[in-house]
C-alpha cells in the first residue's frame, strides 16, 4: 500500500525504539545535490552544513534513546557516487550518532538479491522504497506484515561488518 511523503516522514519522529534501514543500490545521485557530489568528487572540503537536517534528527534520535542503523550491500570498486555517500554522508552521520554496517558482496553472491530498500521502524512498520534512474526516489509503500522484513534484517546484518572497520580497509580504493 501507498504510504505518502508526510506519513513515511512522520515515522521518523513517532519510533521508539530503532530505525533500521537496508541500502541496496549504488547509485541514489537522483535524489541527491549534483552539486554536493560535484564537490565530493572535485576534491573540496566539506561543507560544514551538509546533510545537516539529517545528522540533526539523527543526533536528537540518538540522544533521546533510539537506534538508528542500516547496512548497505555494496561490491567494490565503489562508484563515483557510493564513495561520496560513504565519505561525506555515512562519516558525518556517523558522529551525530547512526550506525553504519556494509554488506560487501564483491567476492561473494548477494544473500538478499532482488529485496529491495526499505526502512523498519521497531519491528513493527516497514516501509519499502522505490527507485527510478540513477536512484531518484519514487515513492514508498508500506507492508503490513514486518516478519518477513524482520528476517531480511537480521541475515543482512549477520553477514556485515561495522562501516568504521570496513572503511579501514577499503575506504581509499
Amino acid at each position: 500500500m501507498s504510504i505518502s511523503s508526510a506519513e513515511f516522514e512522520k515515522l521518523f519522529s513517532d519510533f521508539r525504539r530503532e530505525a533500521f534501514r537496508l541500502e541496496t543500490l549504488d547509485d541514489y545521485s537522483g535524489s541527491s545535490d549534483p552539486e554536493m557530489i560535484r564537490a565530493f568528487l572535485a576534491g573540496e572540503p566539506q561543507p560544514d552544513d551538509y546533510n545537516q537536517e539529517w545528522a540533526d534528527e539523527v543526533r536528537g534520535n540518538v540522544d533521546s534513546g533510539k537506534r538508528m542503523y542500516r547496512v548497505h550491500i555494496l561490491s567494490r570498486p565503489l562508484t563515483d557516487y557510493l564513495r561520496f555517500e560513504l565519505g561525506w554522508g555515512y562519516r558525518k552521520n556517523a558522529v551525530a550518532g547512526e550506525e553504519f554496517f556494509i554488506l560487501d558482496i564483491t567476492d561473494r553472491p548477494n544473500p538478499l538479491e532482488g529485496i529491495p530498500d526499505f526502512w523498519m521502524f521497531d519491528e513493527s512498520s516497514v516501509v519499502s522504497m522505490n527507485y527510478g534512474e540513477s536512484g531518484r526516489f519514487l515513492g514508498a509503500e508500506s507492508h503490513p506484515d514486518p516478519a518477513e522484513w524482520t528476517a531480511h534484517r537480521d541475515l543482512a546484518l549477520s553477514r556485515a561488518v561495522p562501516f568504521a572497520e570496513w572503511w579501514e580497509r577499503y575506504g581509499d580504493m
